[in-house]
């Protein structure tokens, strides 16, 4: 063992020990010094993954380091964690400014995250399964910073039982795999899955169908949806922190074990059929939301479903991308959802403009010459085969194509040239970070069924039509309807919420009034 070898320990330990510290001390000050204690923990959690994905970048470090993996997967989950915790703990402090029991936040917000980083480094199972399990439970008391709305506590509910479902879906699938592997190292289980040998065994097709299934319920896809749209009742950087970061683990899960996934062909179909309607169905029915937090709530749940989708057909490096952007882009959402009321009044006063057939049909030529040259230039540039399946490329022709047919519709448009500038800015931005992930991440080799792209792109087509029926359909009387019961969320959360109170009843607090709410809390935190 190089002397090298316990520095890089040391310091991968040193990330989640010193929020977890950071959490333990500010639970024991006062307000102020907690925050100025919540602070500094996290900007040294941050500048310590920066130094160690430099390291990682620079080859300085193994794959495997004590009880952490190091790869460019492990360390950049790092470095989006404690991002993610240093922007949410710096907005938290001037936010919750005036709330009770603020010490109790900070200390709940740093171990949440204490704890992902714990999980994202993870090489054991058994460590893996303990930080799930305390994400999960300190999340859910943050959840309940306002135990007293009833939206709050029946979401907080609903998530308490589904995330214990989860977590024994998880615990059975770790279970099966060691006593397949003898072995309780990560490493050692994915890496048998590296290169496609001998067909796997019943409790192997098992395991890969349990982590499905616990990245769905984790990543809440429909019908166990309704808890993270109801969770904006929480404070907003707890909605922030869910939706940048939390929610995430349950693609990161996967992408993990996605050698043991690509190889089972029930566990696949099990994530493209369930997580590709979730996307497109909530999605719609996002469309119908007016509240800017309830909107950014099915925002993720879609997002979350066309993210396993891509890790289901071999897309990892695209799923990454996407892991990655969408956590960045939705814990600014949230945290800016305010400047975001503003820009959706604006976007409704501008004047609106029908794009006409004409218009259409050229942006439709336009996009598919694009994505066709993009197309040409990937298969001679890189030896990928990501960039040989269909689904993707009819994604991003639909997406080129309602940009540039409603251009005029949009506020501040400016000429055609400018938004196909734009348009090739989006497809050679796409190219380029789909490159640089695909070179990051280890090479799974894994071709997706014909069948499997066709239902994907089917899908992608599907949302295509909804949204221009929704946009530009209203006017006809079973398109009416049909809004009608994407408003109504197709009333599955109703059907869901009444089996779940069936079956573990809870008891929901009623509505008191803001003084009652602000006196019961400083009780409590005395």
């Amino acid at each position: 063992m190089s002397w090298s070898e316990p520095l890089f320990t040391l310091l991968l330990s040193l990330v989640p020990f010193v929020l977890g510290m950071g959490a333990v001390t500010s639970a024991r000050q006062s307000e102020s010094q907690a925050w100025q204690t919540a602070r500094l923990a996290t900007l040294g959690g941050l500048l310590l993954a920066l130094l160690l994905v430099l390291a990682g970048v620079s080859g300085a470090m193994p794959a495997v380091v004590g009880w952490w993996q190091t790869t460019p997967l492990h360390l950049i989950m790092l470095l989006l964690a404690s991002f993610i915790s240093f922007i949410v703990v710096r907005y938290s402090a001037t936010y919750l400014r005036g709330e009770p029991r603020q010490q109790r936040f900070v200390m709940l917000a740093q171990t949440v995250f204490a704890a992902v980083s714990v999980a994202v480094l993870s090489d054991h199972l058994v460590l893996f399964l303990v930080a799930w399990l305390i994400i999960g439970l300190s999340m859910h008391q943050l959840l309940m910073f306002y135990p007293h709305r009833p939206r709050a506590a029946l979401a907080a509910h609903k998530k308490f039982l589904f995330a214990r479902g989860a977590e024994l879906c998880v615990l059975a699938a770790f279970v099966l795999l060691y006593l397949h592997h003898d072995s309780a190292r990560i490493s050692v289980i994915t890496s048998a899955y590296a290169a496609p040998a001998e067909p796997l065994s019943v409790s192997e097709q098992a395991a890969a169908c349990l982590l499905g299934l616990a990245a769905l319920i984790k990543c809440a896809q429909l019908p166990l949806h309704g808890w993270l749209i109801q969770v904006v009742e929480a404070p907003t950087p707890v909605s922030a922190a869910l939706h940048g970061g939390v929610i995430n683990l349950g693609g990161y899960l996967l992408i993990l074990f996605s050698p043991l996934l690509l190889q089972s062909t029930p566990a696949q179909a099990l994530i493209l059929v369930v997580a590709g309607i979730s996307s497109v169905l909530a999605a719609l029915i996002m469309m119908t939301r007016i509240s800017i937090k309830v909107r950014l709530a099915w925002s993720t749940s879609a997002q979350m479903g066309l993210m396993l989708v891509e890790i289901a057909l071999g897309l990892i490096e695209l799923a990454m991308l996407h892991l990655l952007a969408h956590s960045c882009y939705k814990a600014y959402a949230f945290l800016s959802s305010g400047e975001a009321v503003q820009q959706n009044l604006l976007r409704h006063r501008a004047p609106a403009r029908r794009p006409s057939r004409v218009e259409w049909i050229m942006a439709g030529i336009i996009s598919v010459a694009m994505v066709a040259g993009l197309a040409v230039v990937a298969k001679y540039a890189t030896d990928s085969t990501a960039f040989e399946m269909m689904s993707p490329w009819v994604l991003l022709t639909l997406a080129l194509t309602a940009m540039l047919a409603e251009r005029r519709g949009q506020p501040g448009s400016g000429s055609g040239l400018r938004f196909i500038g734009l348009a090739a800015l989006v497809v050679l931005t796409y190219f380029g970070l789909k490159s640089l992930f695909a070179a990051l991440l280890p090479t799974v080799e894994h071709t997706a069924s014909v069948w499997a792209d066709l239902w994907v792109s089917l899908l992608f087509v599907l949302l295509f039509a909804g949204y221009c029926l929704q946009r530009y359909g209203l006017h006809l009387g079973w398109v009416q309807k049909l809004n009608l019961y994407c408003y109504a969320g197709f009333y599955l959360d109703e059907w869901v919420t009444k089996n779940t109170l069936k079956f573990w009843p809870h008891r929901l607090p009623g509505r008191i009034n803001a003084k009652q709410l602000h006196a019961a809390s400083r009780e409590g935190s005395q």
